[in-house]
């Protein structure tokens, strides 16, 4: 049997469940205590934390320990397992999970998405589709590596307050950004985020113009899904991106997630993006 897992950062929410994949939590530590995300942390936490310290949370990586714990009870069992982590120029967590695979004869693949949220979740939906058609564990590593360039993972941030505190942008942008109410597109560029175009006005405007143009850049779509993914956004600003897909594109299904602790606490609340792959 093929065995599907993934780290935490993937935020597929209840399609985790509905498609049978194994999740392996990265670690959030606020102050001196760490939590597992997905597990005994969710992002109101992370809000709190930096409204009452001013500092953001940490991040931490399983160990290849950690991934050999968690691989080793599928092999064991009789599985072949095919791993989807965060982008390796993101996170250590793709070389840990390679450094472990090493340990299982060939019966555990590392896979890097080069991306995160779910841009590495649209990676992983697609190998369950293969998976349930019956590919082999080598045929679906073989697909998601080619399509992995195509995957559109952006998303456009309401402030900067959080990547002005961790290292992503100035404080001059910062200051900018928040007097213009600018909003930045962020997005994956060879597995590493990026800022492009420089969104003005309201949070709902701009998920209007930024998903106006996602269409008149990505004209071919696979139109199996896609996912509309959020840090706990307001609803106005979620409604506006359904309206707008809708409008837009011709998805079989479209997905809603939240984001969980660990994406939310690089980009802080009622960021949004709408991710897909291209063709």
């Amino acid at each position: 049997m093929i065995r599907l897992t993934a780290d935490s950062t993937c935020d597929l929410g209840e399609n985790i469940q509905k498609r049978g994949i194994g999740i392996k939590p990265l670690s959030v530590i606020l102050g001196d205590t760490a939590y597992s995300d997905g597990v005994d942390i969710v992002p109101q936490d992370i809000f709190n934390y930096v409204e009452k310290t001013g500092q953001l949370p940490k991040t931490a990586a399983p160990s290849i320990a950690d991934y050999e714990d968690f691989f080793r009870p599928y092999v064991e069992a009789g599985d072949t397992v095919i791993h989807f982590n965060i982008s390796s120029k993101a996170s250590s967590s793709h070389s840990y999970a390679a450094e472990a695979a090493k340990s299982f004869g060939g019966k555990v693949f590392a896979v890097d998405t080069k991306a995160l949220s779910t841009g590495q979740g649209l990676v992983i939906m697609l190998a369950a589709d293969m998976r349930d058609r019956g590919a082999s564990a080598e045929e679906i590593v073989e697909k998601v590596n080619s399509v992995r360039a195509k995957v559109n993972t952006s998303f456009v941030p309401d402030r900067l307050d959080y990547l002005y505190k961790g290292g992503r942008c100035s404080r001059m942008a910062l200051y900018g950004a928040n007097l213009l109410k600018i909003h930045p597109l962020i997005e994956m560029e060879d597995g590493q985020l990026v800022a492009g175009k420089k969104y003005r006005g309201s949070m709902e405007k701009c998920i209007a113009q930024y998903i106006d143009d996602l269409a008149a850049k990505y004209p071919s779509y696979d139109k199996t899904r896609c996912f509309i993914t959020h840090s706990c956004a307001d609803e106005s600003v979620v409604e506006v991106a359904r309206k707008k897909v809708k409008e837009l594109f011709a998805f079989d299904e479209v997905l809603e997630t939240v984001a969980g602790s660990v994406i939310t606490g690089h980009c802080g609340r009622n960021t949004l993006g709408v991710l897909f792959i291209a063709e």
